[in-house]
């Protein structure tokens, strides 16, 4: 059967009203890639997948709840969605509002958002606005317009888009036939964390394939979930989850804690390693804050505050590395550059 996208194949297990009108990009059916040589770089003995949710559309896992949230806008009636952004909600907020029909107005803290991310919003026809402020300021002005006016909220406060996320936890569940023993993913906004713990109880009820435990991970620099208090300037090069209060900070701790599993930090240097480790052994390059759940796995087991050893482990990668290539070019070497001559080239390679 072709594949047709995430409401063509869970429509019917998600709660979205009787008038939701399709929206689609084909997002979704993403790879859940063996990743043997970093496992054993962690130490080994556990099985170790990837989860790549760069190979979504728009190139970030938002396009599974937006497909839904626009979705239902477009269905009744809706002309216009308004997102605050980082950079992914942003980008894909503009694709599906493009592939609709619809207006999308995306507001972005200044300064703060990789190039990578604002190309794609204004690719797809967003009128994109800087708010001299975090983003955190910005949804709460995204917040404060659509109580005021018929623009549909975008962000994952709409609950249309937890619906569409929960379709990852599904997608895991079919391909391994239970729920993985750990899962460990990056957590900025916790829309993604809720997401995925809400559908894998619901997994569970339905199909009895168990419940993962859950290790939640932010940037150091931005790591209200960790510090037990909102942070007004975080800072991190993890952009997309550069997030001081986070608006399902509540969900994502009752998700920790229900699970047995935790939210802890990875530093920036931490998170950066770990981005080149997945590049260079297994060929998966991610955008930073996509590498902060593995960074933090990497944490817990070097302390031993983690054992894996027997278990299934499932990473998520949020964003493709394309989403902010600048971390990867800024500071790298020029290529060399030899004669057009094979003794040249040999001196190079051969020494």
């Amino acid at each position: 059967m072709t594949y047709q996208g995430l409401l063509h194949k869970y429509g019917y297990l998600l709660d979205l009203p009787y008038y939701t009108q399709t929206v689609s990009l084909l997002e979704g059916n993403t790879p859940l890639i063996k990743a043997d040589r970093l496992s054993r770089e962690l130490g080994g003995g556990f099985e170790l997948l990837i989860k790549y949710e760069g190979l979504n559309p728009t190139g970030s896992f938002k396009d599974r709840g937006m497909t839904a949230a626009v979705s239902e806008a477009l269905g009744r009636g809706a002309t216009t969605v308004i997102c605050a952004s980082t950079g992914n909600t942003a980008a894909s907020a503009a694709a599906y509002a493009a592939r609709a029909g619809m207006k999308s107005i995306v507001l972005i803290p200044q300064g703060k958002v990789a190039a990578g991310k604002l190309a794609g919003a204004i690719a797809y026809g967003a009128q994109v606005i800087q708010v001299d402020g975090s983003f955190d300021d910005a949804l709460t002005m995204v917040i404060e317009i659509t109580n005021k006016h018929p623009i549909c909220l975008v962000n994952s406060i709409n609950p249309h888009r937890i619906e569409g996320q929960k379709t990852a936890a599904f997608e895991i569940c079919d391909r391994l036939d239970s729920a993985p023993d750990w899962l460990c993913l990056p957590v900025g906004n916790a829309g993604n964390i809720t997401s995925y713990w809400a559908g894998f109880k619901q997994y569970d009820e339905m199909k009895a394939t168990g419940l993962p435990q859950v290790l939640g991970v932010q940037a150091a620099g931005a790591a209200p979930l960790v510090a037990g208090h909102p942070v007004e300037y975080p800072e991190t090069v993890a952009t997309a989850i550069r997030i001081g209060k986070p608006a399902r900070g509540e969900q994502a701790l009752q998700a920790a804690e229900a699970s047995n599993g935790r939210i802890i930090a990875a530093t920036d240097e931490e998170i950066l390693t770990m981005q080149k480790a997945l590049a260079v052994l297994e060929g998966i390059w991610v955008e930073p804050a996509s590498a902060a759940g593995l960074a933090g796995l990497a944490v817990e087991i070097e302390h031993g505050t983690l054992n894996v050893k027997g278990k299934r482990v499932v990473a998520i990668c949020t964003g493709h590395g394309l989403k902010d290539p600048e971390i990867i070019t800024h500071d790298m070497q020029k290529p060399l550059i030899v004669p057009p001559r094979l003794d040249a080239l040999e001196e190079v390679i051969l020494g």
